[in-house]
């Protein structure tokens, strides 16, 4: 029974170090600074999100005099389908929640926009921290324990048999690119015989005519035999 539980405390343990080094993975701290209104160009950050799956963009702007940050979250889709948008961002953490549609990138970009009567300085920055919860790093395994009933060491299981989940759906995800990137592969090599067959098909084709037309210039010019 002894050997169980400290089995079981190790598995949670390692679920708890993965997912805190997963949400780190997903948190980006920058400066953006201010700029005109006019000219002012949106810094972006993606990150691909799976089909159907629950996003969770948390986002915090530093304080900066004279200045006004802007977020607007879009899909990587040929319209541009807008997901959250957060005009002034304060200096308290900002929520916004949606379901990812279709698998692709989810596009975040921040602008800057100064005060009237303000041009561009160094001096005028702000610091921008954004993450991105996506699949089970959204649920609230507090209220969640609240409402099932669910002892500590339930619940930690629980978030053992999310993360395990999101993992296989994540190799489900690159087992399907490196499907897709070999039959590529395979198709360009395939194209490249053919071609380099044509070619070679050509010159040769391309020498014999030149050795018959000019065995048959020398002849007419009597040169040859």
């Amino acid at each position: 029974m002894t050997r169980k539980l400290f089995t079981a405390t190790v598995a949670i343990s390692l679920v708890i170090l993965a997912t805190s080094w997963l949400q780190g993975t997903n948190a980006i701290k920058f400066e953006l600074p201010g700029e005109d209104a006019s000219d002012a160009t949106p810094i972006c950050i993606s990150h691909f999100v799976e089909e159907e799956t629950q996003v969770v963009v948390k986002v915090k702007a530093g304080p900066g005099p004279h200045q006004k940050v802007s977020l607007e979250v879009t899909d990587d889709s040929s319209h541009m389908n807008q997901l959250w948008r957060k005009d002034n961002l304060s200096g308290d953490v900002q929520k916004g929640a949606f379901l990812n549609k279709e698998a692709g990138d989810v596009v975040a970009c921040f602008t800057n926009v100064l005060a009237d009567g303000y041009k561009p300085d160094p001096k005028y920055t702000r610091t921008v921290d954004i993450d991105f919860e996506i699949g089970s790093e959204t649920i609230d395994y507090a209220k969640l324990a609240e409402q099932e009933k669910l002892k500590p060491m339930e619940v930690e299981l629980r978030k053992l048999e999310d993360l395990v989940k999101d993992i296989l759906d994540n190799m489900e995800h690159l087992q399907a690119r490196e499907a897709r990137m070999r039959n590529t592969n395979e198709s360009t090599n395939a194209r490249v015989q053919w071609f380099s067959t044509l070619t070679m098909c050509v010159l040769v084709a391309l020498g014999l005519w030149q050795i018959f037309y000019l065995k048959r210039f020398f002849r007419k010019k009597r040169l040859i035999d």
